[in-house]
């Protein structure tokens, strides 16, 4: 043994003997808490509510892929659409690690039952309406994301503008088919049937036969806008001709017998016209929310649309009945 290796032998016999004059120093290790930076105080608030949320969303998509067969093509979308939220809960979750997200039942509930009634489509559809807002929120929000995060943060940007066309190519339902036939049938009877109840103001006595006058010629208009359908649907409409023509005819007939059920219930014509009037406007407002909900677009463009054209009918119409009336006399008891 070398004199140096007797040395260092001798001083570690030493300190095993005496470990008390000896001073022990640990090597420290990095930080990475103190290393990483730590989010705004407008960081957190934000990510605070964006976790829930998402959370909420994520649940959201979950609950609604149980709704429908395990071997259905829309379990896998919601699901791979569940799992997409989640991922950008846990985005925004680091920003807040103490904070517990929120769930929002009363949007699940609200999203659930719009499913049950409505259907999965428009649930859905529902659902991801507020993804353009979202989207230019966190546009919007670029600024606050530490420059290590940029890109997990636009690979979450790039996801909410997907969704849409998640839906658009994946997720269809006959309702959502057909939907345009239903309104077809819709807004015809709103305008024909409330025009031939003001032209009746002038020329009845009595609200029955307005009533009836309403009934009988939905009948006969819903067997032609069924035949119109029918025909339409034959011109490379990529769905059944019958069906386009049920769900004409059916939606102008129902509507028809709605409109006319207020002449049945009161014998003051002014009444029965204004009930009916509300009715059609109570009709109009769900079927283009509707519409507008599956196929987005903006709900008071339709809406307006149609309820200008009906009351304008509605107003011609009963000058026309007025000018029947003093024109030949008539006046039908």
């Amino acid at each position: 043994m070398t004199s140096e290796s007797d040395g260092v032998f001798r001083r570690a016999t030493y300190a095993l003997e005496r470990p008390s004059e000896f001073k022990y120093v640990r090597l420290s290790e990095p930080n990475q808490k103190e290393e990483m930076t730590s989010p705004s105080p407008e960081l957190s608030r934000v990510a605070r509510t964006r976790m829930s949320h998402e959370f909420t969303d994520s649940r959201l998509y979950e609950r609604l892929s149980k709704t429908v067969p395990i071997s259905s093509p829309f379990a896998g979308v919601l699901m791979h659409l569940s799992a997409t939220e989640n991922k950008h809960y846990e985005f925004w979750r680091k920003y807040a690690p103490d904070e517990k997200p929120k769930l929002d039942r009363i949007k699940l509930y609200w999203v659930l039952f719009l499913r049950r009634v409505l259907g999965l489509t428009f649930a859905s559809r529902f659902l991801d309406r507020h993804e353009s807002s979202v989207v230019k929120e966190y546009r919007g929000l670029a600024g606050l994301i530490p420059e290590t995060d940029k890109p997990a943060f636009e690979e979450m940007v790039a996801d909410e503008q997907e969704h849409e066309k998640e839906f658009a190519q994946k997720i269809e339902s006959s309702a959502v088919r057909y939907i345009s036939f239903v309104v077809l049938g819709l807004a015809d009877a709103l305008v024909e049937i409330t025009g031939i109840h003001a032209g009746s103001l002038g020329i009845y006595n009595r609200t029955e036969i307005a009533g009836l006058a309403g009934v009988v010629a939905g009948a006969a208009a819903s067997l032609a806008m069924a035949s119109a359908a029918f025909a339409q649907a034959k011109q490379g409409f990529q769905g059944s001709a019958r069906l386009s023509a049920v769900y004409t005819g059916v939606s102008y007939f129902i509507t028809a017998i709605i409109l006319a059920t207020p002449y049945f219930l009161t014998p003051v014509m002014v009444y029965a016209l204004a009930s009916s009037l509300v009715l059609a406007v109570v009709i109009l407002a769900l079927i283009s929310y509707y519409s507008t909900v599956i196929s987005d677009k903006p709900f008071v463009r339709d809406f307006l649309e149609i309820l200008l054209i009906m009351l304008g009918v509605t107003v011609a119409l009963y000058f026309f009945g007025e000018f029947i009336r003093v024109s030949t006399g008539i006046k039908i008891n």
